[in-house]
């Protein structure tokens, strides 16, 4: 047995005894161990698995009781897992974390795999508790360390290394610059903030999770210029409460930090500016940084509110009128309490939590023992375990009929999860490779039409000559990313006009909704749109 098998191998070689907190089951069924009688005896059962084990339980599923490995098909672990966590729900426990091994056998592919239980129930907070915080900023002006250092509460060593907690790729973690989304979170309870001592670890953000009454997640964007299609995919296509932008007080200002300042803007989010990295310059040089980031602000038609004069409680009474600014430092600590006391503070904003469910798909991955899993932000309404959903438009403007397998936020397994929730969605009925970004998640019953064609009203923020028919950007709405073709009322829109246009996608349909805004962007040209009429 290899030795990423270890937690197999300790527990089988532990085995399962009377009054110990290990547990063999073959496979679980709904139609057999969630039957009337036989539910609440194996929920008792693991209760007294988990208080043996003082609040943890091993569950080794895909193994004959006496130990011998015997595999089971990924849909049967599957299956498995759900009744495994209704039981803990039952027995006022969760699972916090399941590995799994695939085993050679004459009838093809099987699993086994070891799912750890905590003492505790499920996540249950009410979306008012959850916060979630989009970043932006140029490249190397410390906005990913800053998220680093407020979610672990480690100072940063002056190199970036608290950006590591974020990086997922091996490639940004070598060249010290993010490519992809990145998320993070950390909460709040009486006693203050409630931080992770080990981001890398899958069971220390769960645990925040369960423990913390209030939840601040980050969906920390990308600063390259050749990634800003990422970052308004970040900005764009999650659900964001606030956004933080990040300036550095070595640098300033940059065209980079003008535009994603530009998209969060656009996308009427409230926001906050972040000047970092104070500890590197004089006190003169911050100050001045401040006043170019303050003038920047009043370009825009923004009002800007210098924490350092006016105080953190104006900022949190007046974010959404005027802009705050703090001054930071993650290697010195410098304005990281009134992030906290911030962020503890701010009001969720309103969600659509009573609409019927919608989730714009934004990453897809494949989980053996799982399979197919959509991942990205609730737009609204909720998702329950179990539930039967619509996926799509596929291709062919097509809407494909799934079923939600289970829920993780976070790395922390939930039997339901509402607007505003960052989410992976387990799902049946479709394999990974068909599910792409832009897609939608739907109920059942919505019967949605799929649109290749709407009219919008939009303003160019940057063109260096004029839009005419036939001009092709890429559309950001949502988390959909997709060539377009403008054909502009009157034939051209100029650089700062306002005026509407024909938007047709150029190579297939999607979900788009009146109301909707998005962002278009081709080379240097720029602008924002509000669909106004859809032509299905």
């Amino acid at each position: 047995m290899s030795a990423d098998r270890a937690p197999l191998r300790r527990a089988l070689e532990r085995g399962e005894e009377e009054g110990g907190p290990i547990e063999f089951k073959t496979r679980l069924t709904r139609d057999t161990h969630l039957a009337d009688g036989r539910m609440e005896s194996l929920a008792a059962q693991l209760r007294h698995r988990v208080l043996s084990g003082d609040g943890e339980a091993t569950y080794v599923v895909g193994v004959d009781d006496d130990g011998a490995i015997a595999g089971i098909s990924p849909d049967a672990f599957s299956e498995s897992m759900d009744v495994l966590s209704l039981l803990a729900d039952e027995a006022d426990a969760h699972i916090e974390d399941v590995e799994t091994w695939g085993i050679d056998g004459g009838d093809g592919e099987g699993l086994v795999g070891v799912a750890t239980l905590r003492e505790g129930a499920m996540l249950d907070r009410e979306d008012d508790e959850h916060v979630v915080v989009g970043t932006a900023g140029h490249v190397d002006h410390g906005k990913s360390t800053l998220v680093g250092t407020l979610v672990t509460g480690e100072r940063d060593d002056g190199e970036g290394g608290t950006r590591s907690f974020l990086d997922v790729q091996p490639h940004e973690v070598e060249r010290g610059l993010s490519a992809d989304l990145s998320y993070a979170v950390y909460g709040f309870d009486d006693d203050g903030p409630v931080r992770m001592d080990n981001p890398h670890r899958k069971s220390d953000r769960a645990r925040v999770v369960q423990e913390a009454e209030r939840l601040v997640s980050f969906v920390d964007t990308v600063g390259h210029e050749p990634w800003l299609r990422t970052t308004i995919r970040g900005l764009v296509g999650q659900k964001l409460d606030y956004g933080l932008l990040a300036v550095a007080a070595d640098d300033g200002p940059t065209k980079t930090t003008r535009e994603h300042l530009g998209i969060l803007l656009a996308t009427e989010l409230p926001t906050m500016v972040a000047i970092t990295k104070t500890d590197a310059v004089s006190d003169e040089r911050v100050e001045d940084v401040e006043d170019e980031v303050e003038a920047m602000l009043r370009e825009v038609g923004e009002t800007p509110l210098p924490v350092e004069r006016h105080g953190i409680d104006a900022a949190i009474e007046e974010i959404g009128t005027v802009v705050p600014i703090l001054r930071t430092s993650a290697v010195a600590g410098d304005g990281l309490d009134d992030l906290d006391t911030l962020f503890e503070a701010l009001p969720k904003r309103e969600s659509d939590a009573d609409a019927p469910f919608r989730m714009y798909v934004d990453r897809s991955y494949n989980v053996t023992g799982v399979g197919a899993v959509a991942s990205g932000t609730i737009n609204a309404g909720s998702v329950e375990a179990g539930d039967e959903l619509l996926l799509g438009p596929m291709a062919d403007g097509s809407f494909r009929d799934v079923e939600v397998r289970s829920i993780e936020m976070h790395y922390h397994r939930v039997d339901q999860a509402s607007a505003g929730r960052i989410v992976g969605i387990a799902l049946k009925g479709v394999e990974e490779s068909e599910i792409e970004r832009g897609m939608a998640l739907l109920p059942r019953d919505a019967d949605p039409e799929p649109v290749r064609e709407f009219e919008a009203e939009v303003v160019v923020l940057n063109h260096p000559t004029k839009i005419g028919d036939g001009y092709e950007p890429v559309v950001h709405l949502e988390t959909v990313s997709e060539a377009a073709i403008f054909s502009p009322e009157g034939g051209r829109l100029l650089p700062g006009d306002n005026g509407n246009t024909t938007v047709r996608f150029k190579f297939r349909p999607y979900l788009v909704e009146e109301g909707q805004r998005f962002v278009f962007r081709e080379g240097r040209s720029k602008g924002v749109g509000t669909v106004r009429s859809i032509d299905t």
